[in-house]
């Protein structure tokens, strides 16, 4: 059965701020229990998952999600982008865009496949870190057509 990952513009943030990777990791679970995509005891298992595996992925792009335990506590598939234009360490690489996931089983392998499109052409991955408008960190992050 298809998963609709529609990337909405309620689930996108522009122009943030974060005081650390925790600080950011926190802001995309918020967002992501706003959205009402996941319980708030998701959040936790993100910052187990980013201990144990950290989520950057080039580009600076980091996509935190929570552990395979915590996929009981996904209510439904969505995404929460969120975008820090000063960037964020990341424990060394910066991250410009955080992309929370929550998925319960494997949808966000789709996810992974659109964003590799981004993040394997610079020229896209350098027009979503400095987005001004979230129409354009939609658009970025369509899935590909065709």
């Amino acid at each position: 059965m298809p998963t609709d990952l529609t990337l909405t513009a309620e689930s996108v943030r522009i122009g943030g701020t974060a005081r650390d990777r925790a600080d950011a990791i926190d802001q995309c679970g918020a967002l992501l229990v706003e959205l009402g995509a996941v319980e708030p005891g998701y959040v936790p298992a993100m910052h187990e998952r980013e201990a144990s595996i950290p989520t950057f992925v080039g580009e600076g792009v980091a996509i935190p999600h929570g552990t395979d335990a915590s996929r009981a506590l996904v209510k439904r598939t969505a995404l929460a982008v969120i975008q820090f234009p000063d960037g964020v360490d990341w424990g060394g690489p910066t991250v410009h865009v955080a992309i929370g996931i929550a998925a319960s089983g494997e949808e966000h392998l789709q996810v992974l496949s659109s964003l590799a499109g981004v993040l394997t052409d610079p020229e896209r991955a350098a027009r979503l870190r400095s987005a001004t408008e979230v129409e354009d960190v939609l658009d970025l992050l369509a899935p590909a057509t065709g």
